[in-house]
This record gives structure tokens, C-alpha cells and sequence, in this order.
């Protein structure tokens, strides 16, 4: 009697709230680090995937950017709640991607869910903090106020393959951005998860576009984008920041850079209102005061 052929999974793009094939069809296998068997087939996003997750971004940035604070407060909340019901799941495909123990890959879970709470119910706060009144001459009021930037292109490490995803996804989309995601390209399993509970989730579509394959190969065409508004980058050893900066002056991009050696466990470090005000802009308004 034969042995049975197992059919690995094959993860396609989540580009515009829908999961699609790459353009270039090409492929990538996800193994198991342990013990090196194959895990699934990822798709390998090519230059035209990453246009035209900018296209969606644009679409998503406009719907989540128009919805209220506190209506985008309650949507992250609702993501937390629907990673909450699979977190074994996800504690199992880290624990099969990467070298980490169980209770490790447990704890990585649970401080992701956390940090996606903490973020959800800044949505409502932030303008009040990083707004402000500002002393003009007489006769007028003067307001600063935060808007958020627009398209933000994260590049994921390949350290971790859950926490730094949900830490950089939850401070650039609480503001009203929309974003285009780089996966983790040694693990992106649990990427590819948590884009499948955003299908179903209350995002609406082109706020969040994943896509996975070389870094190496995506990167610099996002970096360059003239259509992206920010880049926020988190290092491997070997990443070039220089170059990524030259890419971003091109159309005078914010460039956010976090070292190698970041702590993403530590709360100071990764939950605060600098991490939202990265990617807002200041907008200042004058008007007359009345007699």
C-alpha cells in the first residue's frame, strides 16, 4: 500500500481584504526550522504586488482615516478579541516556525494580544495629547492639530515572527493610516494568520496589505514608492538604512528606523504615544475670536 502524498497549504497575498495569487507566480517553501520539514508554500510578491497594495492602501486610507476615533478604537479592540479565541493557533504555528520553546511562543502571543488593547484605546486620546492651543496675537485662536500621514510601509524583522507584526501594525493603523506589510521572510506563517482574522475582522479593505517573499527583493520598490507616505523599518543585521533613506528622499518619505537590538517585550519601549506620532502630521489652523 502506497503512502499517502500530503497537500501543503499553499498562502497567497492579502492584498484589497482579499487573498490573491502573486502576478509573477512564483513561490517560496516555509520550513520548520527543528527539523527542517516543509511547513506550506508562501507566494513571493514581486514589484508589480507591491504597486498595487499601494493602490488599495489609498482606498483603505480614505475609509479608515474618515471613520471615528472611537468607532477605529473599538475595530482594533475586536481584532484582539478574534486573536484572543485562536491564540493557540498562533502559539502552535510560531512554536513550527521557529526555534523558540512552546512557553516562549505562548508568552510572544499573549504580550501581542496586550499591545493591540493598549493601542486600541489610544484612538480616542491622541489628538487630545499631541494637539495643542498655541499663543498668537490678539484676536485669534491658534490649533495645532495631528492627522495621520497616510501609507506606511513596515518591514518586519526576522527575529520574531508575531510581536513586532502586531506591535508596528497597532501604532501606525490607530491614528487613521493605512499600511503595507513586509512579513517576517524566516517565519511568515503567523503573518498570514493574522491576515486571514483581518479578512473577517471590521477593517475595512486596503487598510492592512500583507505580503511575503524576499525583503532583500520588496523592499527598496517600497521604499521608493512616490505613493508611500512613511516607511517604518525594523532591521535585521544586514539591512542597508543609508540606501533606504536615499529611496525615501525621493519624495521627502518619513523614515522610521528600529535597531536590531530593540526590546520588543519592553512596554516603555513599544507602548507609547511617540510610536503613533511617528506617522501623523501637524495641522494648524487659525481663527477669529469672537467679541
Amino acid at each position: 500500500m502506497t503512502s499517502r502524498l500530503e497537500i501543503p497549504k499553499m498562502y497567497k497575498l492579502f492584498i484589497d481584504g482579499k487573498f490573491t495569487r502573486t502576478e509573477s507566480e512564483r513561490f517560496l517553501d516555509a520550513v520548520n526550522p527543528k527539523d527542517g520539514k516543509k511547513i506550506c508554500n508562501i507566494s513571493r510578491a514581486s514589484r508589480k504586488d507591491i504597486r498595487n497594495s499601494v493602490v488599495a492602501a489609498r482606498k483603505g486610507f480614505s475609509q479608515w482615516s474618515e471613520k471615528t476615533a472611537y468607532e477605529r478604537g473599538q475595530i482594533m479592540y475586536r481584532l484582539a478579541e478574534m486573536l484572543e479565541g485562536r491564540k493557540e493557533q498562533f502559539t502552535e504555528e510560531i512554536f513550527i516556525s521557529t526555534k523558540q520553546t512552546s512557553a516562549v511562543c505562548r508568552k510572544e502571543v499573549k504580550k501581542a494580544i496586550d499591545r493591540i488593547v493598549y493601542f486600541s484605546g489610544f484612538c480616542d486620546k491622541w489628538i487630545q495629547l499631541s494637539g495643542s492651543v498655541n499663543p498668537v496675537q490678539a484676536g485669534y485662536f491658534n490649533f495645532s492639530i495631528p492627522e495621520p500621514t497616510g501609507i506606511v510601509g513596515i518591514v518586519l524583522p526576522d527575529t520574531l515572527s508575531f510581536l513586532p507584526l502586531i506591535s508596528r501594525l497597532s501604532a501606525v493603523t490607530a491614528s487613521g493610516n493605512s499600511c503595507i506589510i513586509i512579513a517576517n521572510e524566516s517565519a511568515p506563517l503567523p503573518a498570514l494568520s493574522v491576515a486571514e482574522v483581518i479578512a473577517t475582522s471590521d477593517f475595512p479593505a486596503g487598510v492592512i496589505n500583507i505580503l511575503t517573499g524576499k525583503k532583500s527583493e520588496l523592499t527598496p520598490h517600497l521604499a521608493g514608492h512616490f505613493d508611500v507616505n512613511a516607511i517604518d523599518v525594523c532591521a535585521d543585521k544586514n539591512t542597508d538604512r543609508k540606501a533606504l533613506q536615499e529611496l525615501c528622499a525621493n519624495n521627502v518619505k518619513r523614515f522610521n528606523f528600529i535597531k536590531y537590538e530593540h526590546d520588543w517585550y519592553n512596554d516603555s519601549d513599544n507602548e507609547n504615544l511617540k510610536e503613533i506620532e511617528k506617522f501623523s502630521e501637524l495641522k494648524t489652523v487659525w481663527h477669529t475670536m469672537g467679541m
